[in-house]
């Protein structure tokens, strides 16, 4: 089973390289902003996740693992969205009469 999940994530690495490598520079902002809500899937998850092992009073490892996934995915989505802001100004022109 193990061998297989290796399997998996190999297959998916390349094949996720090559989907995002053809994707022409104007589609990127979108792209962004649909791995942006994968990640906040990511985090109800790790939210999920963790809540389990206070539950079924866990193992200290398990504890530490959710809090670091519900940490980073975090960080994951505050980080895209910001990158995705930062991208959609620069296609902002401005308002008429706006002096800046």
């Amino acid at each position: 089973m193990g061998m297989m999940l290796v399997f998996v994530l190999i297959l998916a690495s390349f094949l996720g390289f090559e989907l995002i490598s053809k994707v022409p520079a104007q589609l990127h902002t979108p792209l962004m902003s649909g791995s942006n809500a994968i990640s906040g899937i990511t985090v109800v998850g790790a939210i999920l996740s963790l809540s389990g092992a206070f539950v079924i009073e866990g193992e200290v490892m398990t504890i530490i693992l959710g809090t670091l996934s519900v940490f980073f995915a975090t960080i994951n989505v505050v980080g895209g969205y910001m990158v995705t802001d930062r991208m959609l100004s620069m296609f902002n022109t401005g308002k008429k009469g706006d002096q800046s």
